[in-house]
């Protein structure tokens, strides 16, 4: 049995969930719009689950003409334990994919 206390009621669960749902609303409206400032054709999809399967699984259906993603700049030992999302994709997508590095 899981004690409340160590993960939370329901309600503090959903508020969570909502103000993530808020956000991505509001990076993705970003992401669109300074795509619309350019000549950038873009579709964008808010997915629950995995990161790393739901990207691929959507590029899978949608065939973009490109997949763009982000790295965030781990070094080798970091991806090693903790996975990395954009090397996943670089292996496992059908379609040519850019991985934009944070600056430095």
């Amino acid at each position: 049995c899981f004690h409340s206390a160590v993960y939370g009621n329901t309600s503090v669960m959903e508020s969570v969930k909502k103000a993530q749902e808020h956000n991505s609303a509001i990076l993705l409206s970003r992401a669109v719009q300074i795509c619309e400032e350019k000549p950038i054709k873009v579709e964008t999809v808010v997915l629950d689950g995995d990161p790393k399967e739901m990207i691929c699984q959507a590029a899978e259906q949608t065939h973009p003409d490109i997949l763009v993603v982000g790295s965030r700049g781990l070094s080798k030992l970091k991806r090693t334990f903790l996975g990395s999302v954009s090397d996943y994709c670089a292996h496992h997508v059908k379609c040519p994919i850019l991985i934009v590095k944070p600056p430095k």
